[in-house]
């Protein structure tokens, strides 16, 4: 397994800290665009990114995955 500091979201190139969508308050959390976004239960909601901390972590790492490249 790699090292957790290595495999942490801010360093993936999928992590958008997508200010935007951010309320005051939530630090370092950004969307994880790894994935579709979840649905929704209802029929006309919309579906949502995943929100994570830049220091989570998760089983998709791999080196190719390192933002910036």
């Amino acid at each position: 397994m790699a090292n957790t500091m290595n495999a942490q979201c801010q360093s993936c190139r999928y992590f958008d800290t997508h200010k935007a969508a951010q309320t005051a308050g939530q630090g370092d959390e950004g969307l994880c665009r790894f994935n579709p976004p979840v649905t929704q239960p209802g029929p006309q909601e919309h579906g949502l990114w995943p929100v994570v901390s830049a220091s989570d972590w998760c089983g998709h790492y791999s080196p190719e995955m390192m933002a910036g490249e």
